[in-house]
């Protein structure tokens, strides 16, 4: 056996016994029971408490706005994208608001150039495009190609 051989050997087997023990004490114990992730995520998650109600919630009431929403680009956003979660709202309407947003700054979370997202979203240059105005002075956020009447944000939910 050459001498680098027996060299390499020993220092092979150390590096592998190391790893083992490492990876016993770094893996989750619940890791692999029933597939490729941590079983016991599942408990700790079904814990956690509900924050979003979903589309389908919204539609109950805001019918009209959902319908509008569908037949435009921002047909598979979640109304919860912009006016952030919901349940508490659903559950209590007249108590807890939901976010209105009408800063440029919100639009520009999705619509600000962005090289990545030039062919999936209608891209502004936030700095270049209409500043004075805030964007839902010439656009229907729930129908962006509409040309906005004067409503107050509200009026949109």
């Amino acid at each position: 056996m050459p001498v680098q051989l027996k060299t390499l050997i020993p220092l092979f087997t150390a590096f592998i016994l190391i790893f083992l023990v490492v990876r016993h004490f770094l893996i989750p114990e619940s890791f692999g029971k029933e597939g490729h992730y941590r079983y016991d995520a599942i408990a700790m998650n079904a814990d956690k408490p509900l924050n979003y109600a979903g589309k389908d919630a919204c539609a109950e009431c805001h019918d009209d706005q959902v319908l509008a929403m569908e037949s435009d680009m921002h047909a598979n956003l979640s109304c919860e994208v912009c006016h952030g979660p919901g349940l508490a709202h659903y559950d209590n309407p007249d108590s807890a608001r939901l976010i209105i947003p009408d800063q440029r700054e919100h639009c520009g979370l999705c619509h600000s150039y962005n090289a990545n997202r030039v062919d999936k979203i209608t891209q502004i240059d936030l700095n270049d495009h209409n500043v004075e105005e805030k964007c839902i002075h010439c656009h229907n956020p729930h129908v962006p190609w509409e040309i906005a009447e004067e409503t107050s944000p509200e009026e949109n939910l």
